[in-house]
């Protein structure tokens, strides 16, 4: 048996974007319990060249919408990137979740060979195949960017282990 492009993405994405949404609400919660500015988690760093967890969250979903949608031949949505809290960050989740799961395998699965240009026509543009964008550029990034959203929280003093960032199943 064969693993499909279809299979290979949007079960994954659904997985670890459920995840990372309950580590959200468990860092909302830490923050509530110990009388900690949720500002000082949702703006906090592994390192001060790297992005806060905010906007790892939001290029989480970024990554999840557009592999997604490129792989299917869709149009990627476009998000204003305007969230500025927990509640804000889980709305974005949702929106990213609703539109993976909108996707069918249908429209995802032979697009090993599709096409997919990142930056077109600029001097960093790249030209991937559907199979070596998602294996080899979109999921490593993906999960670059929850893995990270997950160690800042982790860092901070949330009460998340292992099974927290794989989430259910």
């Amino acid at each position: 048996m064969t693993l499909s492009m279809y299979q290979a993405s949007v079960p994954v994405f659904k997985q670890m974007l459920g995840a990372l949404g309950n580590v959200l609400a468990k860092a909302e919660a830490h923050a509530t319990a110990r009388k900690i500015e949720p500002n000082a988690l949702l703006q906090a760093r592994v390192y001060p060249d790297m992005f806060a967890l905010l906007r790892q969250v939001q290029i989480a979903c970024d990554f999840a919408k557009s592999v997604s949608a490129r792989i299917a031949g869709v149009e990627v949505p476009a998000y204003d990137d305007k969230e500025e809290s927990f509640s804000d960050l889980q709305a974005r989740i949702a929106k990213t979740l609703a539109f993976v799961e909108s996707l069918s395998a249908a429209q995802i699965d032979g697009s090993e060979e599709r096409r997919i240009v990142t930056q077109a026509g600029t001097p960093k543009e790249k030209i991937f195949s559907g199979q070596s964008y998602l294996l080899n550029y979109g999921l490593p990034n993906f999960f670059f960017h929850t893995t990270t959203a997950y160690a800042i929280l982790r860092h901070s003093g949330v009460e998340v282990g292992k099974k927290d960032y794989i989430g259910s199943y």
